[in-house]
C-alpha cells in the first residue's frame, strides 16, 4: 500500500467516526426534547359561561320617569339607583341590577339591538323576570309595558310568589291600570306640605328595620298623601305621618282621617309587596334609618324575615313624649 493510500485511509476513517458521533448526538436530542406543541391556532374547548351572580339574590331595579314628571324626580331617582345598589352590596343581601328601561319585565325573550338582535351575527339573549327573586320600581307616569309585560309582572309575584317593592313614586305610577294600583296598595294623591319637616309614628315597631325611626321619630322628605284603592283592610301599615306635625288645612289636603302612610307591606297572591314613599331628598338618602329599612322591606319582599302582612287600624302613638 503506498504512502498515498494509506493517507486517504485515515482521512476516511477520521471523516467516518465525526459522522457517527454527530449521529449519535442526533438521536440522544431527539429522545430529551419534548414533542413540539400543537399549531397555535388550535384552541382548547371554550369553557361555559357561569353566571357570576349564581346563588344570590337578585334585584331588579327600574327608573323610568320618561313617561312620568320629567325634572321633579331625575335626581332622587339617581340618587335611587346607587344607593339600593350600595345597600345591597354592603350588606351582602342582593345583588342590584339597574335598569332605567323595562326591557327586562317580562316572562318572554329578551334580545339586544342591532348586531346583538335575534338572529344577528353577535345575537345575545337577555335575562327576564325568571331570574329575578324581586322587582324594584322607582318610576313614574303609565310606563311602556305591553299587555303581555304587565300580565308577567303580575304573575311574577301573585303566581310565582316573588317579591315587589316600590319606592317614593311608584304610586304615582300606572293610574290608567287598575290592577297595578291593587298590587301596590294605593295611589299617590299629591304631597300637600312639598318637602317639609315632620315626625312619624311606628305602628310595627317589631317590623325588622323600623327600630331606627321607633328611637328617632323626626324626618325631613316630601310627604305623600294617598288616595284608592288604598285601604286600611289591605295593607299593612308600618309607619305613618305625626299629622300633629303638618298643616292639616293646607289645600291639598283630601283625607279626612288625617291617615297618611309613610311605609307598608302587603300580600299579593303567593308573592309579597312593600312600599316606602319617602326618597325624594338627599338627606333621607343620606338617613341610616331608612337605608335600614329600605333593606329589611327588600328582604321580606324576597321572603325573608319578617311576620306576615297583618292589617290593622291606626295604632295610637305609644311614646310619652
Amino acid at each position: 500500500m503506498t504512502a498515498l493510500q494509506r493517507t486517504l485511509r485515515k482521512t476516511l476513517g477520521a471523516w467516518l467516526a465525526i459522522g457517527l458521533l454527530a449521529c449519535a448526538a442526533c438521536a440522544q436530542n431527539a429522545a430529551t426534547t419534548p414533542p413540539q406543541a400543537k399549531s397555535v391556532t388550535q384552541t382548547a374547548p371554550a369553557q361555559a359561561n357561569r353566571d357570576p351572580l349564581a346563588g344570590r339574590k337578585r334585584l331588579l331595579v327600574i327608573a323610568d320617569l320618561h313617561t312620568g314628571h320629567q325634572t321633579a324626580h331625575l335626581a332622587s331617582a339617581s340618587r335611587a339607583l346607587g344607593e339600593l345598589a350600595r345597600i345591597g352590596s354592603e350588606s351582602g343581601a342582593y345583588v342590584a341590577i339597574l335598569r332605567t328601561d323595562t326591557q327586562l319585565v317580562t316572562k318572554g325573550e329578551t334580545w339586544g339591538a342591532g348586531d346583538y338582535a335575534k338572529g344577528g351575527s353577535k345575537q345575545s339573549r337577555g335575562r327576564s323576570l325568571d331570574y329575578f327573586d324581586a322587582v324594584l320600581f322607582f318610576t313614574n307616569g303609565e310606563l311602556d309595558l305591553s299587555d303581555q309585560q304587565k300580565q308577567d309582572l303580575l304573575d311574577f309575584i301573585a303566581k310565582d310568589g316573588k317579591g315587589f317593592i316600590g319606592i317614593h313614586t311608584a304610586t304615582a305610577t300606572a293610574y290608567g291600570w287598575p290592577e297595578y294600583g291593587e298590587m301596590i296598595g294605593g295611589y299617590f294623591d299629591n304631597h300637600p306640605w312639598m318637602v317639609a319637616d315632620g315626625r312619624v309614628i311606628v305602628e310595627r315597631p317589631d317590623f325588622p328595620g323600623m327600630a331606627g325611626y321607633a328611637a328617632q321619630p323626626s324626618l325631613r322628605d316630601e310627604f305623600y298623601q294617598m288616595k284608592a284603592p288604598y285601604s286600611r283592610g289591605q295593607v299593612d301599615v308600618l309607619m305613618r305621618l305625626d299629622p300633629a306635625t303638618v298643616d292639616l288645612k293646607a289645600p291639598m289636603v283630601h283625607r279626612t282621617d288625617a291617615d297618611f302612610p309613610l311605609a307598608w307591606i302587603k300580600s299579593h297572591g303567593k308573592g309579597r309587596v312593600f312600599y316606602s314613599a319617602l326618597g325624594h331628598t338627599d338627606e333621607s338618602w343620606d338617613d341610616s334609618r331608612m337605608r335600614d329599612m329600605l333593606r329589611a322591606g327588600i328582604l321580606w319582599a324576597m321572603g325573608g324575615e319578617g311576620s306576615a302582612s297583618d292589617p290593622h287600624p291606626p295604632t295610637a302613638d305609644s311614646r310619652n313624649d
